[in-house]
């Protein structure tokens, strides 16, 4: 079996309403899709993190090296386009596309060994993933006390035993925000937060102090990525665990993170760390660190199918027992028109919980119309 032709696809759609977290207001949710196709006719696809139109460059650039080579070869693609682009692409971008191509190339490997990817990392682990919901973002409405307690009570009653609140819009009002969704939510439901790297450690610290009888579950990018002191700074002044690692790439960065255990939590992104075949890489130096592994999940039912491939895979964070700690999916539940709408079964959650696709590779089928009705103008 050989590639034929690597194709990207730019999607686009408008929001209804503008939503932010702390780097900025998003009007537009964007996605790009890596289409491999084979001389045995079988298609792969995958999804890359990040800025769509750069992503798709960088894929495109490499697309000929991929030409006439086996898919199934993946680990060996995998390194063969690392190399030729160490120089100018150990993280970020390169790495991005990378990590697109490497889902597209797993994707085909089940297809063509008819079998879910989950049991060709080595067998599942589980079936079922609980979820948290992703959402609580600022609306341009009065006051987001109000709006972010009342989004949080109805993510609990959809049955989420988890949710996720952005913070870092100021120390005093990230904590007066989380005390009223904590509030809203009551004792049971677990309650993280993520500031998207919008703090030193000092602003980091003083907030986690005013939030950590809140019962936080994690506190996720407290500051920004490259300050590795400061996440062991915040890491070392707080009772909540620390969460990061969207913004890292490969096993390589991950070696620092983990070496010098800042984390208490990885979330490697699998569409941005450098695919499946990455991020079970990171996941098993994870568990070699005694560090806890929850993929950070934004984008399509690509990335979705994806990243349940890879939770069902994945051993329990704690060692052997009868109640183990379970890795949990992130499930966005803001607006994004393209997510469900590009798949022919939506991947939806019932009661907080996520069945594994089990057919083969990724275990979806694309509905083209859907990608013509999102080409980014």
């Amino acid at each position: 079996m050989k590639i034929t032709a690597v194709r990207t696809h730019i999607l686009q759609a408008d929001l209804s309403q503008a939503l932010a977290c702390s780097r900025g207001w998003y009007k537009t949710r964007t996605a790009m899709l890596v289409e491999i196709e084979t001389d045995q006719g079988l298609v792969g696809w995958g999804e890359c993190y990040g800025p769509a139109r750069i992503s798709a460059a960088a894929v495109e650039y490499v697309a000929p090296w991929l030409i006439g080579e086996n898919p199934v070869r993946s680990d060996y693609l995998w390194r063969l386009i690392y190399a030729r682009m160490r120089d100018h692409g150990q993280k970020g971008v390169v790495i991005q596309a990378l990590g697109g191509i490497d889902i597209a190339l797993w994707d085909i490997k089940g297809k063509y060994f008819d079998a879910p990817v989950h049991q060709l990392l080595g067998g599942a682990e589980r079936t079922r993933i609980s979820a948290y919901a992703t959402g609580l973002y600022r609306r341009q409405a009065a006051d987001p006390v109000n709006y972010l307690a009342e989004e949080a009570a109805g993510y609990v009653a959809q049955g989420f035993p988890a949710l996720k609140l952005r913070v870092g819009f100021g120390v005093e009002e990230d904590a007066a925000v989380t005390r009223a969704v904590r509030e809203a939510i009551g004792p049971d439901a677990a309650l993280m937060v993520d500031a998207n790297h919008a703090y030193d450690s000092i602003a980091a610290i003083r907030l986690g102090r005013l939030i950590e009888q809140h019962d936080i579950g994690w506190f996720e990018e407290p500051v920004p990525p490259e300050d590795v002191a400061g996440y062991r700074a915040v890491k070392s002044a707080l009772a909540i665990p620390i969460a990061g690692g969207e913004c890292e790439f490969t096993r390589f960065g991950f070696r620092e993170l983990f070496v010098t255990h800042a984390l208490d939590i990885a979330q490697p992104d699998t569409c941005a760390a450098g695919g499946l075949s990455e991020c079970k890489k990171i996941a098993d130096m994870a568990e070699a660190f005694g560090i806890r592994y929850n993929p950070h999940v934004w984008g399509t039912g690509i990335a979705i199918a994806a990243s349940l491939q890879l939770l069902a895979v994945l051993p329990p964070h704690t060692p052997p027992s009868l109640m183990p700690v379970e890795p949990i999916l992130e499930f966005d539940c803001t607006e994004h028109p393209i997510r469900q709408a590009i798949l022919v079964e939506p991947l939806e959650h019932v009661r907080g919980v996520v069945q594994v696709p089990d057919g083969p590779g990724l275990g979806i089928e694309i509905d083209r119309k859907a990608l013509t009705r999102f080409v980014a103008q």
